[in-house]
């Protein structure tokens, strides 16, 4: 800012006191202390100091966000458990909401622009779509940097118009490396942005769609741009881009294929989101489930359609294959991987850590047996969290995979009425079949009692 505003610069901590205020002041219910939004809120605003010291090199600062990220853990287990969900308004209207929004998007979008540390990762996944643009081959073993996590090939291909944008405004005679670099910078600039408008969007829809009410979404929306950990890594383009799928495939749920394509490019984009497949085709159940695997091997094939282009032969093609379906050095114990709170001594102690993980996903997987729209929101946030206790690379630094999705979890209202389509169906067809036809039943008022009342 201090380019457009001469003399003007907030640091990370000023930034994280004045947001710290300024989102009690709009959030805090004082007429109500001892709600579960405040308690929620508090948990939330708890991420953001143990980040800031994670990366000033505190190792308190990972110790921080493991009991965080462990309270959250507990909350999302017994989300199901807190069944009364008042309508809590906002210390500030719709409007007001709506302008903060705007106004704290406009700043960070000017903060990622301006900003001199642009993430190594974001410009390694423009340089990526670049050559995915040219049709040159990928290095065989590329320089990727040990503090981020690996971006899939649904970045690259996703990044791809931005760095053609970036290319012909800043298009010289004869290019050269560091007008090419230069050129990676601007086009991670300007996808990071949009990457963080997609998820806003995507929570206004969210709140207008499934929860009955805009202001709730615009109020997640202001939020999500008020936290401080969301400015503390607007520039990491790889990490945004998964959460804005993953919170639109839930926008879309209705359809199952395009949740399921939705659900595609998430784990397309990184690593993590393969582990909410297993719950997502369990809460489709049979025909959706098949609509949601049609679209997730739908856009699974096209991006790996998109490495031919950059595998000159068959074996780097397979190579580049095995790579983007599976983040390798994420499960590996190796030493080079460190840098966050699994250091070489203690890497043997992720083994236990990872295996509870796994336990723990197939059991929120599949139960409940018959789930709801909370059901799924919820899950999926524990497993993205649950991720973080075992991930080598800055253990629960990683905010912004898991912050959009708890902004639904603490919003939201009563959604037992959310089902997977075909139930949903079923739910129309019972009533309709316990429906009074002639006036002498429409006079007794009989009550419906099939199938769907139980459902919702």
């Amino acid at each position: 800012m201090e380019e457009i505003l001469n003399g003007y610069k907030v640091g990370s901590a000023t930034w994280l006191y004045l947001s710290f205020f300024l989102i009690i002041a709009i959030y805090f219910r004082f007429n109500r202390i001892v709600t579960l939004r405040n308690g929620d809120l508090f948990t939330l605003l708890a991420i953001s100091p143990g980040i800031l010291l994670a990366k000033a090199g505190s190792s308190s600062g990972y110790v921080w966000l493991f009991i965080v990220c462990g309270a959250w853990m507990l909350r999302l287990i017994f989300d199901g458990y807190f069944t009364r969900r008042p309508r809590l308004e906002q210390n500030l209207n719709t409007s007001g909401l709506t302008f903060l929004c705007a106004v704290a998007f406009v700043l960070l979008s000017i903060h990622a622009w301006t900003s001199d540390e642009v993430p190594a990762s974001s410009v390694q996944t423009v340089e990526a779509a670049d050559r995915l643009l040219n049709r040159r081959e990928a290095p065989t073993k590329a320089a990727h940097p040990q503090d981020d996590a690996k971006a899939g090939p649904a970045a690259a291909v996703l990044t791809a118009p931005f760095a053609k944008l970036a290319a012909t405004i800043n298009a010289e005679p004869k290019t050269a490396d560091p007008t090419a670099m230069m050129n990676a910078v601007y086009a991670a600039r300007l996808a990071s942005i949009i990457a963080h408008l997609l998820v806003i969007v995507a929570l206004v829809c969210i709140g207008r769609w499934h929860f009955g009410d805009q202001a709730i979404g615009m109020a997640m929306a202001a939020l999500y741009m008020l936290l401080p950990c969301t400015s503390y890594d607007v520039g990491r383009l790889n990490h945004v881009l998964p959460s804005a799928f993953i919170l639109w495939a839930i926008a879309s749920y209705r359809r199952p294929m395009l949740s399921g394509g939705l659900m595609a490019l998430a784990c397309g984009s990184l690593f993590f989101p393969v582990f909410l497949l297993p719950l997502w085709f369990l809460f489709y159940d049979r025909r959706g489930a098949f609509r949601f695997g049609a679209g997730v091997a739908a856009v699974g094939l096209v991006l790996a359609g998109s490495l031919i282009f950059t595998s000159p032969d068959t074996t780097s093609f397979v190579h580049q294959m095995i790579g983007a379906a599976i983040d390798w050095p994420a499960l590996s114990f190796r030493d080079n991987l460190s840098g966050g709170f699994w250091q070489p001594e203690i890497r043997w102690y992720r083994i236990p850590v990872f295996v509870a993980f796994c336990a723990g996903t197939i059991v929120v997987s599949v139960w409940p047996r018959h789930k709801t729209v909370e059901h799924l929101i919820a899950n999926s946030a524990a497993i993205i969290i649950g991720t973080q206790f075992w991930y080598p690379q800055q253990g629960g630094v990683y905010s912004l995979w898991y912050v959009p999705l708890l902004l639904v979890v603490i919003f939201r209202p009563t959604l037992s009425h959310l089902v997977p389509p075909q139930f949903a169906r079923r739910d129309t067809v019972d009533q309709q079949a316990n429906v009074p036809t002639t006036p002498e039943l429409a006079a007794s008022g009989s009550p419906s009692t099939g199938t769907g009342a139980r459902l919702r």
